[in-house]
């Protein structure tokens, strides 16, 4: 099995690269600079030259606030990006795994979304997230749509590793405590979509690790697991503004998942403790 993965620079994308590697899998990560998904062009040279049976489609535009300023830009990538990827992986014949969001759900449901439920997302993002679903389902024909949520792990920049650089710099800091979602683990997640991808249960999933919190109970428990004794005051949403709407509630169910056999998720906390291990924080 060849494996073609696109935005091998990104966080997800770094972490399947590691995990391929480490199973043995042929795979050519493709990073921004070496593919430029926007170009229908340069999709077709790359993916007929290395001809894979699955591409992980992880490349996409992930600043929130900043898409509100470049829409356009956000759209190409997140949107046509996806629709040049997705027609030529039907042309080629091989099986496309697109990563999206839990921001294609408007966060009004007090109850955990499930594969089938409305999409009515709130910003750019999202919608330019959505659109991307929507001409992979169109265009393609073998698909995985892989919905994730609040993404953390040792590449990139991400939530955890920044409430431990807070907590070397200040004794007191305001989280928001009314955002509720589920924390997931690039290194679950990355294994989780090797094993979806070498199957054909094609679909929409939701994938994320178990579990729920809202933004200030997770920074609470990032600062006990590491033993800081930092202040953590809880904030409003409105006390806490930013460019971008966010979902107050977008914990992901994983219906899709359990109706196909496939191996859960374990919960969030257990991975957060794997993951500080994994970086040297305690």
């Amino acid at each position: 099995m060849n494996i073609l993965v696109t935005g091998a620079n990104g966080q997800l994308g770094q972490e399947l690269c590691e995990q391929l590697e480490a199973q043995g899998i042929s795979y050519v990560g493709c990073s921004k600079r070496k593919l430029d998904v926007t170009s229908y062009e340069q999709v077709k040279k790359a993916f007929t030259n290395y001809n894979p049976d699955v591409i992980i489609h992880t490349a996409a535009y992930t600043n929130v606030d900043r898409a509100e300023q470049e829409e356009e830009l956000a759209y190409e990538v997140n949107a046509l990006g996806a629709k040049n990827v997705a027609n030529v992986a039907k042309e080629i014949g091989a099986k496309l795994c697109y990563i999206s969001t839990d921001y294609v759900f408007n966060g009004e449901g007090f109850v955990p979304y499930g594969e089938t439920d409305e999409v009515s997302p709130l910003g750019v993002y999202g919608k330019t997230k959505f659109a991307g679903e929507q001409f992979v389902r169109e265009n393609g024909d073998q698909y995985f749509i892989v919905r994730t949520s609040w993404v953390f792990g040792k590449h990139g920049q991400n939530f955890v590793k920044t409430m431990l650089r807070l907590a070397e710099e200040r004794e007191e800091l305001g989280v928001v405590h009314d955002q509720v979602g589920s924390p997931t683990y690039t290194h679950d997640l990355a294994l989780f979509l090797i094993e979806l991808i070498q199957t054909n249960h094609f679909g929409t999933y939701h994938a994320s690790n178990n579990g729920s919190c809202s933004w200030y109970e997770f920074a609470c428990t990032i600062f006990d697991s590491v033993h800081k004794n930092i202040k953590v005051n809880p904030l409003t949403t409105k006390e806490f503004p930013r460019p971008a709407p966010r979902p107050h509630y977008s914990v992901l169910g994983h219906e899709a998942i359990k109706d196909k056999g496939l191996r859960d998720f374990r919960h969030w906390k257990e991975a957060l403790q794997d993951f500080l291990v994994e970086i040297g924080a305690k």
